[in-house]
């Protein structure tokens, strides 16, 4: 067999590990734990839905690309809850070992390609950046508002905590911003999230 291939085919079978990473977050109507390839799957199909929504023009097979490798890096760093300062402190330290290593399974040129597409999305100065991190903080939301508020209530998430996260939304998406005002807004109301 081709080497190029038994590299792309090697890299295949460890992002198949994405799907035991688990996520706080629970699926709608109160199901379970989301995994990290749903979330992948779900945010890039709708960024595809939501592209008119975007703040300037971007590629946006570029944005679902960044959208589904976005958390492979969780196969060895793990999820870490936006809300866990503690965690928050390691997350950059330990995502960056992970991308050397899951990466560097690839043929070289691949390897390339998806580390520079891995660093866009984190830096978060491009179109396409900006609107990958819409839809990583609205689905969540979404999910979140969908069961009742039950993942904020559980952890004890402020107004405050869900405002700063989202407020990057709004460097996405103004319009999609406005959609995550009403929901916070509702969440508020309904005691889902402390003031």
């Amino acid at each position: 067999m081709d080497t190029r291939i038994e590299k792309q085919l090697a890299f295949s079978l460890e992002i198949d590990k994405e799907k035991n990473i688990f996520r706080q977050t629970h699926l709608s109507n109160s199901g379970r734990n989301e995994n990290d390839a749903e979330h992948a799957w779900h945010i890039a199909l709708m960024a595809y839905l939501f592209r008119e929504y975007a703040n300037e023009k971007i590629d946006i097979a570029k944005v679902m690309l960044m959208c589904l490798i976005h958390d492979i890096v969780e196969i060895d760093a793990g999820d870490t809850y936006a809300y866990d300062t503690k965690g928050l402190q390691t997350q950059k330290a330990r995502e960056d070992a992970a991308k050397e290593r899951i990466f560097s399974i690839l043929p070289e040129d691949q390897r390339i390609e998806l580390t520079e597409l891995f660093d866009e999305f984190e830096a978060y100065e491009t179109a396409e950046s900006k609107f990958a991190h819409a839809m990583d903080n609205f689905q969540p939301l979404m999910l979140n508002n969908s069961n009742g508020g039950n993942d904020w209530r559980e952890h004890g998430v402020t107004a405050e905590q869900v405002y700063k996260r989202q407020g990057k939304t709004k460097l996405g998406s103004e319009e999609l911003f406005k959609v995550t005002d009403q929901i916070i807004q509702e969440n508020i109301q309904k005691g889902n999230l402390k003031e």
